[in-house]
């Protein structure tokens, strides 16, 4: 499941031509996987982005809070020795 490019060109559309001309907006997006930006009063209000992208992006912000989450362990010294891991990891499942 490919995230979506940062460099993807996202179409714009009025936001009321998704009540007039949702299920060829929704399948446009499903099929090419390029989101659509609603507009209200000029400006871009919304993003319509099918479901496998916004899970993709959503599992993607998970991995990099965890990424800091390690980095500031590291950088505060809350690290353990490889050595120690494996001991405590033998420890609690021998075998």
């Amino acid at each position: 499941m490919a995230p979506i490019a940062s460099n993807t060109k996202i179409r714009s559309e009025p936001a009321s031509e998704l009540g007039r001309n949702s299920t060829a907006i929704l399948d446009q997006v499903r099929e090419t996987r390029r989101p659509v930006a609603l507009r209200q009063e000029g400006r871009n209000v919304a993003v319509v982005v099918d479901i496998e992208s916004y899970q993709s992006l959503l599992d993607e912000i998970d991995l990099l809070r965890d990424i800091q989450v390690g980095l500031a362990d590291v950088e505060a010294g809350r690290v353990i020795a490889h050595e120690d891991v494996r001991e405590l990891l033998h420890k609690r499942y021998p075998g």
